[in-house]
């Protein structure tokens, strides 16, 4: 029934390769597990998924991780019921693991600016592609999957604007500056002629012509703002974290920036407002007389 149900998230849902990763892995660990018992996912009961989730934690995995593991199994069992494979659901009375919320970290306004405004990038190829992915990420706030999914026709050179395939396949369109405009037309010219035509279509591409990788975005944002911040933590995501909270530092409207993250709800867009307030906290305290 697992390969039954993965199918399902793959042609049903439309879930991305990357999140069918993850549900795959969850399910053939908790059959793993259920092995030793000789029981398949189908017989399991609440006391053997109880048991596994005991035995993660165990093993020290985060709770986090372990919550979208217990996810995985609620949206797998669901499956099971709407297929009559079962009669009642064994992961309703399994309760989440509590998790400490952490805000997200994201580089100030004044490191960017000197990232941008005054880092020396070559004027070649690589130095163009470079800059290209760091604008991209922290001028659309798109994840590194949609980035590398980009198309030369995704770009809309005239309506100054982006269409990003998001998560579940869903589409959205992301304003840009002109001066990511200008900058793609620079990148996209200085590629052609480094290439010529490229039997794809991606935008983003290596040394090589070929479509860039996972890897290369990630090692490209590490080194540059390893250039300009000294924080533990640099990732594309921090990008995506440094858009948002910036966008909401200025005004923006928090429904807004919902939809420009591609967010399926408001929750997972609030947790941004955290930084904004700490910010209009410390501006209370410095300007108020009664602070």
């Amino acid at each position: 029934m697992i390969d039954s149900y993965l199918r399902y998230l793959e042609y049903e849902k439309r879930y991305s390769r990357h999140t069918l990763t993850a549900y795959k892995t969850d399910l053939q660990q908790f059959a793993a597990f259920l092995g030793a018992y000789e029981t398949p996912p189908e017989k399991a009961d609440y006391r053997l998924i109880r048991l596994w989730v005991i035995s993660l934690v165990e093993d020290g995995l985060h709770p986090q991780s372990v919550n979208r593991k217990i996810a995985s199994l609620r949206s797998f069992y669901k499956f099971l019921l709407r297929k009559q494979a079962i009669d009642k659901d064994p992961t309703a009375p399994l309760q989440a693991l509590k998790t400490p919320r952490n805000l997200p970290v994201f580089v100030q306004e004044k490191d960017l600016d000197r990232l941008f405004d005054h880092y020396e990038f070559t004027n070649d190829f690589a130095g163009l592609r470079d800059r290209l992915i760091l604008e991209l990420l922290y001028g659309t706030g798109m994840r590194r999957a949609e980035l590398l999914g980009l198309t030369d026709e995704a770009i809309d050179k005239t309506r100054r604007q982006i269409k990003v395939l998001g998560k579940r396949n869903k589409e959205r369109l992301i304003p840009i500056s002109a001066g990511l405009v200008e900058l793609v037309a620079k990148y996209v010219q200085e590629r052609n002629k480094t290439f010529g035509r490229l039997p794809h279509n991606k935008l983003i591409v290596t040394d090589k012509g070929t479509p860039a990788y996972p890897v290369l975005v990630y090692r490209t944002v590490v080194r540059y703002l390893g250039s300009v911040v000294s924080l533990d933590k640099k990732s594309p995501h921090i990008l995506r974290h440094s858009y948002a909270t910036h966008l909401l530092n200025n005004g923006a409207d928090l429904n807004a920036v919902k939809d420009l993250l591609g967010h399926a709800s408001l929750a997972a867009t609030q947790v941004y407002t955290h930084n904004s307030l700490e910010k209009l906290k410390k501006v209370f305290k410095q300007a108020h007389p009664k602070a």
